[in-house]
């Protein structure tokens, strides 16, 4: 806590001095051993110089999670559909006060710095996780990572409210073997993509933190990365502190298997720019004392890592007075509020997306909708994630709809059916039946009234089964099971079963992690580790169980009681409207450590929507999600869609605003949502440039695009209008077409600042908000390029009848790509188009810039090039060079060549005759050839690698080459385990002194 005495014993508390000498002061304070035990999460009290003990990392992605009872916000997922920069800053701020309150109640074990937001790029609608980030583009990202940092950490310029933590860098977007897989992310990905999501919310929102991630990078892990010091702190001049995942640093023996034991990964990581670790506390402190007395870590490194951990909380406010600190005066008044309820529901109405609205459909009228039938589990639940806090309230679907509809005299006008089928559970071999008793106890008996289970299909072989008398869910241990969990909850969510058919009429019943559920003695029940194999997929989509041997029943039917199907279409076929609402359980079927097995719904509620739709025409969908699903057939027939996230305390009351018009929707996706998994590649692809991901790149027709978003009201876009505002720009020599474009001449240069406006007119009868997007689709190019790219957004609400001009900034600069022939940025010369639409496939308006760039001249033979910087390739995969910080490359696998190339290779008219690399080989046929111009030439070189020693042995080897002038293409086709980090293609030059690298 705070300073309360103005009693100055140590340079470190006074206020009045500079906070780097401060921090430094207290640093130098510290003994050996002191610093050694505050290099971790959890950092000790040292009582002699009045430090009090901190905890880094208090969970809080859509609001104070773990603690207790604070104000809850919608998914990130669904934030991000808001487009909303405004309400992202206030969100944070809210945030950034509970954050406080707790803090003050224990300040030991409720940190200030907070690990959110999470920034990874959703390169991928599988990938588990992606409830937790901010969809595909990175411009996107950027922004409202950026304002939801501001908020988190105030505007004052002293002290900071909270700390915001980034993560994870980098390349963390699957969660199959992700903490031992690599990314393999080449140059022009890396600066296009993946780090420009997280550079502005370090350059332009001060984040103060940032998390590490488990996976390598290129074959290094993360934590070793020279990226974290490189870009993070030198280019982008973070001055916070750099935490790791938890368990990640012994990670990097446990599970990447990079070093034989704790001590060297853990010395790395510190010098690599880990200042907090997240982990087994006296294996972190033992590797270090190894490592300080080997010298492979020096007692500066310490002081290095801790003057940014101790930095960050003396800018919290701890050493001060608390006087002094507008945030330390925060207190319980500022915990749930109204006002934090208010911008909850806010938040929870934005983020609703309009998919599809035909016949006018939405929104329904009170007066006209007749009787409504609220179908499907989720229209009465409000489900929390891994990363939820624990919600004060919750409103669910039926209960707001039926407060719309319902009063003394119209109680019976919503009827609820929630499609779940009532069943009983019976042992195959004797009939014997499931029986709960009152305190959840489970046994199979032939006597008295069999339990009925409640079972919800989540599909993909996943069902839960809960007793409605008990209100309460079967769960799962090792080895018992009982009737006693409140909900589906867990990092291991053992309130999950699988009961897969094996015989007609039978099937096993697994638990969640795989066993099967036998009868023991006396009818009890158990879960058994087992000997023969059968399907299941709890436990993994393609993974098998073994069935018990000589352990009681091993096979059981399901007797259905009552069919929740034909439930639901009785109801829809009595109401005028139905209302089905579908979706996913987000801690089920894709979550962290499992990415999604597939994009489509649960086979159950595909059922369920045609039937329904069967019967009634007037049928709406409800999509909630954590992530994109493919709904082809729903799309095509029925006539509304809604999509929302997991939108928290206020969930049920933003849907039925919307559904009723007391809200008018104006969310927009944050990713592309395709049509079927078959328009995807590899999860483990993070090449979107040459896989053809996300809307910048994708070629195909996607189910929704990216921005994609309808209302109930027209809006009109026209005049579409730029201006230069740099010294140096010509002025515009302005013209207007019939249809309001405005067209420009006049050329703008890389460093200028471009002015774009837009008018835009609601020709609706309420009011309403719309997204305005603006992109940017460049001309011609030495490299693929994006098709476009998102450079500027608002979301602006209008009266009827208003027209409004929406101005966009935008930095030329921000055009450009990375220019792998010099290892720069760079805007290439060229007419680029902005494009202004309600989506980026609805452009309305579109007007050519002409920008005096650069022309990329040819690579010029005779420079050492870097093999990471190949134009484009096949069959590749970067992985690490341990003798520089650049990565190699190799292919994709030794039985498979895969080739590099490089286009535009000068020669001149000497004649080359020698070609030069610097290789490592790991098996007899590892072999490198060179070929011209496309990649199934015959080769002019052939060299035989061989095995050097290992895959970090590396050597220079050289080949003859015939003359050769002009300039080519130059393909490099690798075969075997060979690696290739660069090469030179010259007489007289050799690796090593020939200058720079491109």
């Amino acid at each position: 806590m705070s300073h309360e005495t103005t009693d100055i014993e140590y340079l470190f508390q006074d206020p009045k001095i500079h906070l780097d000498e401060r921090v430094r002061d207290l640093v130098s304070r510290l003994t050996l051993e002191e610093k050694i035990e505050s290099m971790l999460q959890y950092q000790p009290a040292i009582d002699r110089l009045g430090v009090a003990a901190y905890k880094h990392g208090t969970e809080a992605a859509h609001g104070i999670a773990w603690l207790g009872e604070a104000t809850s916000f919608p998914q990130p997922v669904g934030l991000a559909c808001t487009w909303d920069t405004e309400l992202m800053r206030q969100i944070g701020s809210v945030i950034g006060d509970e954050a406080r309150v707790y803090y003050r109640r224990d300040p030991k074990l409720n940190g200030l710095t907070l690990w959110a937001p999470t920034v990874d790029m959703e390169r991928d609608p599988r990938w588990g996780r992606n409830e937790e980030a901010y969809g595909e583009d990175p411009y996107l990202t950027g922004e409202l990572s950026k304002e939801l940092v501001k908020g988190i950490q105030g505007d004052h310029p002293v002290y900071l409210k909270a700390v915001a933590t980034l993560k994870h860098f980098l390349g963390n977007n699957n969660e199959v073997d992700r903490g031992s897989g690599s990314s393999s992310i080449d140059p022009r990905n890396l600066r296009e993509y993946y780090l420009r999501a997280f550079e502005k919310p370090f350059t332009e929102g001060g984040a103060q933190s940032m998390m590490t991630s488990y996976n390598l990078i290129n074959g290094t892990p993360a934590t070793l990365y020279h990226g974290v010091n490189d870009i993070v702190r030198g280019e982008w001049g973070m001055d916070g502190f750099v935490v790791s995942d938890a368990g990640d640093v012994m990670g990097i023996a446990n599970d990447h298997q990079y070093y034989d034991s704790h001590t060297p990964g853990v010395a790395e990581s510190i010098r690599a720019g880990i200042d907090s670790i997240t982990d087994d506390a006296e294996l972190s402190k033992q590797a270090i004392r190894e490592a300080l007395a080997q010298g492979t870590l020096e007692e500066a490194d310490l002081d290095r890592a801790l003057f940014h951990t101790f930095r960050v909380r003396f800018r919290l406010g701890e050493f001060d007075p608390a006087a002094d600190n507008p945030y330390a005066l925060i207190g319980e008044e500022h915990l749930m509020t109204e006002q934090a309820r208010e911008l909850s529901l806010r938040a929870a109405r934005e983020q609703v997306v309009l998919l599809k609205n035909e016949r006018g459909l939405l929104p329904l009228d009170p007066a006209q909708c007749g009787k409504v039938a609220v179908i499907g589990t989720l229209g009465n639940e409000v489900y929390r994630d891994w990363y939820s806090g624990t919600l004060p309230y919750r409103v669910t679907p039926l209960e707001a709809i039926r407060a719309k509809l319902e009063s003394e005299d119209t109680k019976e006008r919503v009827m609820y059916r929630d499609a779940k089928d009532r069943v009983v559970l019976t042992a195959a071999a004797d009939g014997a039946k499931l029986t709960v008793d009152p305190s959840g106890e489970m046994r199979l008996s032939h006597d008295g009234e069999p339990t009925v289970l409640t079972m919800t299909d989540w599909g993909y072989g996943s069902v839960t089964l809960a007793d409605e008398h008990l209100g309460a869910y079967m769960t799962s241990d090792e080895e018992t099971l009982r009737v006693t969990a409140e909900e589906a909850y867990g990092w291991y969510v053992k309130e999950v079963f699988g009961l897969t058919p094996v015989e007609k009429g039978k099937c096993v019943w697994t638990t969640w992690n795989g066993k099967p559920v036998v009868a023991g003695a006396e009818g009890s029940l158990k879960a058994v580790e087992t000997t023969s194999s059968v399907p299941n997929a709890v436990a993994g989509n393609a993974s098998t169980v073994s069935t018990a041997s000589g352990q009681g029943h091993a096979t059981f039917q399901v007797e259905t009681v009552s069919d929740g199907l034909a439930e639901a279409i009785a109801a829809a076929q009595a109401a005028d409207t139905a209302i089905v609402f579908v979706g996913n359980h987000p801690l089920i079927n894709g979550k962290e450590e499992n990415d999604r097995p597939g994009l489509e719904l649960a086979a159950s509620q595909q059922r369920l929507i045609e039937e329904v739709y069967r019967v009634n025409p007037n049928t709406i969908v409800v999509l909630t999600g954590s992530y994109p699903f493919a709904i082809p057939w729903v799309q095509e027939h029925i006539p509304a869609i809604v999509y929302t996230s997991h939108a928290g305390q206020e969930h049920g009351t933003a849907v039925a605003d919307v559904l009723f018009g007391d809200y008018a929707p104006a969310g927009r996706l944050n990713m592309t949502w395709y049509q079927s998994e078959e328009q995807l590649g590899d999860i483990k692809d993070y090449d979107i440039i040459r896989g053809g991901r996300t809307y910048q790149y994708y070629e195909g027709e996607p189910l929704y695009a990216f921005g994609h978003g309808l209302t109930y009201s027209p809006f009109e876009y026209s005049k579409l209008r730029t201006n230069a505002q740099a010294s140096g720009a010509s002025e515009w020599a302005a013209t207007e077409d019939g249809a309001g474009n405005v067209s420009s001449i006049a050329a703008l240069d890389a460093t200028d600042t471009l002015q774009v406006w837009v008018d835009v007119t609601h020709r609706g009868v309420a009011a309403g908000e719309e997204v305005v997007q603006l992109y940017v689709r460049p001309g011609a190019s030495r490299v693929k390029r994006p098709l476009k790219t998102l450079c500027g957004f608002q979301r602006v609400r209008l009266e009827p009848g208003e027209t409004r001009t929406i101005a966009f900034t935008i930095q030329v600069k921000d055009w450009a790509i990375w220019d792998v022939t010099r290892d720069r940025y760079c805007v290439e010369a060229g007419e680029y188009t902005l494009l202004a639409g309600a989506s980026s496939t609805d452009i309305r308006l579109e007007h050519p810039v002409n920008v005096r760039g650069e022309v990329i001249p040819p690579r010029q033979a005779g420079r050492s090039i870097r093999a990471e910087n190949f134009d484009d390739c096949a069959n590749i995969l970067l992985d690490e060079s341990k003798e520089q910080t650049e990565a190699c490359v190799r292919p994709y696998s030794p039985q498979y060549p895969g080739w590099i190339a490089f286009h535009g290779v000068e020669w001149g008219t000497a004649s080359t005759a020698e070609f030069q690399c610097r290789v490592s080989g790991n098996s007899s046929d590892a072999v490198i050839e060179l070929s011209l111009d496309t990649p199934d030439s015959e080769a002019v070189a052939c060299m035989n690698v061989g095995n050097t020693g290992g895959a970090q042995a590396w050597m220079t080897l050289a080949e003859a080459l015939c003359p050769i002038s002009g300039v080519h293409d130059v393909y490099l086709w690798l075969s075997g385990e060979v690696r290739l980090s660069h090469f030179i293609l010259d007489a007289c030059c050799s690796i090593g002194d020939s200058g720079p690298q491109a």
